[in-house]
């Protein structure tokens, strides 16, 4: 005889079987939809090397704040690429209301600062050899070669902890945030070895596919649309805003005169030939000519010293030079290393400037010319400065120039 109890157990575990079967079902299709939502770390650097890859141009603005100094300084940032290498850097110094571009086109990398109506031109591979901290193929190129980078995924973020590669010392690690949806940087913050985050860039905007007009990238162009204070930017047909189209104005002689600083290889930068006999010696290069500009009271600027000097260097003298309208002044350092410091209102003059290559100074950009007898030379509110030395670390002479940015004249 069947024992009817028996049977109605063994439905109930057919039932209990079938429920807890059900359950686990669930919960495995619960776990594989999460995963999909998520990517690891070497999808993302897949991903990313796609976007580079097939990235014809963009646009970001930001803000950079500088962590050198007794107090952070803020700079407000603009940046334009355009395949194949074009580039549109834009610093300004909201404080100083001081803007510098960095500007790449067919006829080489610029420095210039409209302001002031001056310009620095030099053949260099920038940025291929030593990106910024704002420019996007830095930042992946940083993300994608750190094998032992760290990843993580936030609700709208993927962050990169990855080696810092800016030919300093002083700057040894970056964290990155990247916008889950279309990978756009969001943040970036750069620390020495102590942890200390030495440099800060949030973006406001950046914009992939960015068009731009025929003359963007063009030197006379952003020169002239800067100098021009309350002169409306004009807008190309896709809204992008671009700077007005400038006209050199001709002299009395009928030359036009842009203010911009010639380039010839081989030749030797002013202010530094006289440095191999006479450390620091400034003095007139040959084929220069001199600009007749009258004596003005706003060509004194003191003595901007640094706030920084290596450990064991002291300032030897200071020489102040009043001539003919023209306002400069030497500082010679001497200890551990011997250096000088030239300071003084550029000129328009037709000069020719040393090869070099580019160096990030955070608040602007520096040039690096000369071998054995090496030269930072850079220009910042009004004045150009030069750091000559022969034994002097290019990593120190970049942290003189950035302890200067805060000084003022005494």
């Amino acid at each position: 005889m069947h024992n009817p109890e028996v049977k109605t157990c063994a439905k109930g575990d057919d039932v209990m079987r079938r429920i807890s079967w059900m359950l686990a079902m669930v919960l495995v299709l619960s776990a594989l939809l999460a995963a999909c939502g998520k990517k690891d770390a070497a999808a993302v650097v897949k991903d990313l090397n796609e976007v580079v890859g097939e990235m014809e141009s963009y646009q970001g603005t930001g803000v950079m704040t500088l962590h050198t100094g007794e107090t952070p300084q803020q700079y407000k940032v603009e940046v334009w690429h355009q395949k194949p290498s074009y580039y549109r850097i834009a610093l300004t110094n909201a404080k100083k209301d001081v803007t510098q571009i960095v500007l790449r086109n067919d006829e080489g990398v610029f420095v210039l600062t409209p302001s002031q109506n001056k310009s620095f031109r030099f053949q260099s591979d920038w940025p291929d050899n030593q990106g910024q901290v704002y420019l996007y193929e830095t930042l992946i190129r940083s993300i994608t070669g750190d094998t032992t980078r760290q990843f993580a995924d936030e609700k709208e973020s993927y962050v990169f902890d990855v080696a810092a590669n800016y030919n300093t010392h002083a700057l040894v690690r970056q964290k990155i945030w990247l916008n889950k949806s279309d990978y756009a940087p969001k943040q970036v913050e750069v620390s020495d070895s102590n942890a200390n985050v030495v440099v800060d860039v949030k973006f406001d905007s950046f914009k992939f596919g960015a068009e731009f007009g025929k003359d963007a990238f063009d030197m006379q162009r952003n020169m002239t649309a800067a100098t021009e204070e309350g002169n409306a930017a004009t807008t190309d047909d896709a809204g992008t805003k671009q700077p007005a189209n400038p006209q050199a104005e001709p002299d009395a002689n009928g030359a036009v005169s842009d203010g911009q600083t010639g380039v010839s290889e081989g030749a030797k930068q002013p202010g530094t030939e006289g440095a191999e006999g006479s450390e620091g010696a400034v003095g007139e290069q040959d084929g220069e000519e001199p600009t007749s500009a009258e004596p003005s009271e706003s060509d004194s600027f003191g003595v901007i010293q640094p706030t920084y000097a290596p450990e064991g260097v002291k300032l030897k003298d200071d020489q102040i030079t009043e001539e003919a309208g023209d306002y400069s002044v030497l500082l010679r350092y001497e200890g551990t290393y011997n250096y000088t410091i030239f300071e003084a209102r550029p000129q328009d003059r037709a000069v020719s400037l040393a090869p070099s290559r580019l160096v990030d100074l955070g608040f602007t950009a520096g040039m690096i010319s000369g071998d054995a007898l090496q030269t930072l030379t850079w220009t910042f509110d009004g004045v150009e400065y030069r750091i000559t030395s022969a034994d002097l670390p290019e990593n120190e002479m970049v942290r003189i120039a950035t302890s200067m940015q805060e000084s003022t004249g005494k």
